[in-house]
C-alpha cells in the first residue's frame, strides 16, 4: 500500500508542485476580471470616504455609444499599430540581413542595436520632445540650416501622429531586429551555398531562400509588436497627451483619461472590456492570416 501511495505521489508530483503557483495565479487573474465585469455594469462613486456602487448597465452602454473621442482614438490606434509594426518589421528585417552578412563585428552591432530598448520610456519621451521642439529642437535646426521652414512636429494635427510613430519605430526596431537576426543566423548555410552554386545572385538568395524561411519568425515578431503597440501609452502621454485635439489620441490614453481624469470608473471598466475584446479579435484574425501566409 505504501509503495502504491509513493508511486502515485511520484507520478503526480509535477502537478502537485505547480498547484500552489497555479492557485495564486488564478486568484490574481480571476478576481480582477470579475471585479472589472462587476464595475462595467455599475456607476462607482466616492462619498465621505466610502464607495457606492449603483447598478447602471444601460448608462454605461449609452456612454460608450456616445463617446465621440473613442472613434478618433480607435482610428488613430489602428493607424499607429499598422504603420508602426510594418515599419519596424521592414527595418528590423533589413538590419538583420545586413548584420548577418558581416564577417566581423556582429557582437558589437548587436550591442549597439539593443541600446534603444534599454532606455526607459520616460527618458525616450523627454528626449524626443526636446528634439521635436519648435524653437530649438535638432530637427528644426537642421531644416533652418537647409533654408527650409521649421515644422511644428507635435503641435500640428497633420504630422503629430507621424512624429509619435517615428519615436515608437526608433524604440522597437531593435526588438524586431533581435528576433529576426536570430532566425537569420539559424538559416542552414548549405541551402545558401547550394543556391550560390546554382548561380543565384545575393538578392535572389535573400528573396527566395532566406526570407521564406524567416516567415515563422516574422509572424512572431508581428504578433508580439502588435500586442505591445496596442498598449502604447507612456511615450504618447509624454510627447503630446493625445493632442493637438484628438490627433494622437490612442485607446490606452483615452482609457486613462476616462478613469483618472473624468473619474468614470464604471464606463472605464466597460471600455476596458470592449478594448480587450477588440484586441483579442484582431489578434485572432491576424494570427490566422499570418498562419496562412507562413503555410504558403
Amino acid at each position: 500500500m505504501r509503495a502504491r501511495l509513493v508511486a502515485l505521489l511520484n507520478r503526480g508530483f509535477k502537478h502537485w508542485s505547480l498547484a500552489p503557483a497555479a492557485l495564486v495565479f488564478l486568484l490574481l487573474t480571476l478576481y480582477p476580471i470579475v471585479n472589472l465585469v462587476r464595475m462595467s455594469v455599475s456607476t462607482v462613486e466616492f462619498s465621505a470616504g466610502t464607495v457606492h456602487w449603483t447598478f447602471t448597465p444601460l448608462r454605461n452602454v449609452a456612454l460608450l455609444l456616445g463617446d465621440t473621442v473613442l472613434a478618433a482614438a480607435v482610428v488613430n490606434t489602428a493607424i499607429f499599430v499598422v504603420v508602426a509594426v510594418a515599419l519596424e518589421v521592414a527595418l528590423g528585417l533589413a538590419l538583420a540581413l545586413l548584420v548577418a552578412r558581416l564577417d566581423r563585428g556582429k557582437g558589437l552591432a548587436r550591442t549597439v542595436m539593443i541600446l534603444p530598448i534599454l532606455v526607459p520610456a520616460v527618458a525616450i519621451g523627454s528626449m524626443w520632445k526636446l528634439m521635436y521642439n519648435y524653437d530649438f529642437g535638432v530637427f528644426n535646426q537642421a531644416l533652418v540650416a537647409l533654408h527650409l521652414s521649421p515644422v511644428n512636429w507635435l503641435g500640428s494635427s497633420h504630422v503629430a501622429l507621424a512624429a509619435v510613430i517615428a519615436v515608437d519605430v526608433w524604440h522597437w526596431v531593435p526588438f524586431v531586429f533581435l528576433i529576426l537576426f536570430a532566425a537569420v543566423e539559424g538559416v542552414p548555410s548549405d541551402l545558401i551555398e547550394a543556391a550560390r552554386i546554382d548561380g543565384a545572385t545575393p538578392w535572389q538568395i535573400t528573396r527566395r531562400v532566406i526570407v521564406p524561411l524567416l516567415k515563422p519568425a516574422i509572424a512572431v515578431a508581428v504578433i508580439f509588436r502588435a500586442i505591445l503597440a496596442f498598449k502604447t501609452f507612456d511615450e504618447v502621454f509624454l510627447l503630446t497627451s493625445g493632442g493637438p485635439g484628438t490627433a494622437t489620441e490612442l485607446v490606452s490614453l483615452h482609457l486613462y483619461k476616462v478613469f483618472f481624469e473624468q473619474n468614470q470608473l464604471g464606463y472605464g471598466a466597460l471600455l476596458s472590456l470592449t478594448i480587450i475584446a477588440a484586441i483579442v479579435a484582431f489578434l485572432a484574425v491576424s494570427r490566422r492570416a499570418l498562419s496562412l501566409t507562413v503555410a504558403r
